[in-house]
């Protein structure tokens, strides 16, 4: 593991501006950074040192098609050294175009096929409840167009039943889904028991209060509203 003095907030865009080329997914990166920076700065028990112990907190970057912002947050907190960004999507980086748990400090699943965050988050959480590790929170990161996939929809439901406390999804909400949930996002997991927020994807404040506010025997679902896709 990389350690380092810690960075700030200012200094993402400096961070992820040292990985350029053409495959950026900029937006995609750009509507999670907020979200990615208020989780692991303000709510989530996981650093460098602590990322092998049992108990830590989990986060699991299903959204994984624009890492930037995870690599830069991930930079900032001291899991990967800021020299190793410009080597970004190089034949030989460990910094690829989807982030690789095997090969990037930090990084709990490999991901960019959409749909399989949400559901290894629910047996993840499954699995620490069943080894007594019940503090341990599990967040997972998905788009709004990926709730199109179905195996989102099964995780959804189970989570629900089994009241997995520790379980949270938040939803980047750029308005980029196919064709849109009735009633809203929100109301997807709400019908199935989910304690549910919305609020928006670029208010630290708001971020941290819905993530941290009490949901006893209930898995929660967070919206955070950004700037629709272009």
């Amino acid at each position: 593991m990389t350690t380092m003095t810690e960075r700030g907030y200012a200094d993402l865009p400096r961070l992820i501006s040292l990985m350029t080329g053409d495959e950026k997914h900029h937006g995609a990166a750009e509507s999670t950074l907020d979200v990615l920076w208020v989780l692991y700065d303000r709510v989530l028990d996981v650093t460098p040192a602590n990322f092998r112990e049992p108990g830590r907190d989990r986060f699991l970057l299903s959204k994984g098609h624009g890492p930037m912002a995870y690599y830069a947050v991930l930079t900032a907190k001291g899991f990967i050294a800021e020299a190793e960004l410009a080597t970004w999507g190089d034949a030989v980086s460990r910094l690829g175009y989807h982030p690789d748990r095997r090969r990037v400090p930090g990084v709990e699943i490999s991901s960019g096929s959409l749909g399989h965050g949400l559901p290894i988050a629910f047996g993840t959480a499954l699995g620490l409840r069943a080894r007594g590790l019940t503090d341990a929170k599990v967040v997972t990161l998905v788009g709004d167009a990926e709730l199109d996939e179905g195996s989102n929809h099964e995780a959804i439901v189970v989570a629900a039943r089994e009241g997995l406390e520790n379980l949270t999804t938040v939803v980047i909400d750029n308005q980029s889904s196919t064709r849109g949930w009735p009633d809203g996002i929100a109301r997807r997991f709400a019908v199935e028991g989910w304690e549910t927020r919305t609020v928006s994807g670029r208010d630290h404040d708001a971020l941290y209060d819905a993530f941290t506010a009490p949901h006893p025997g209930r898995p929660l679902a967070v919206v955070a509203v950004v700037e629709p896709k272009e």
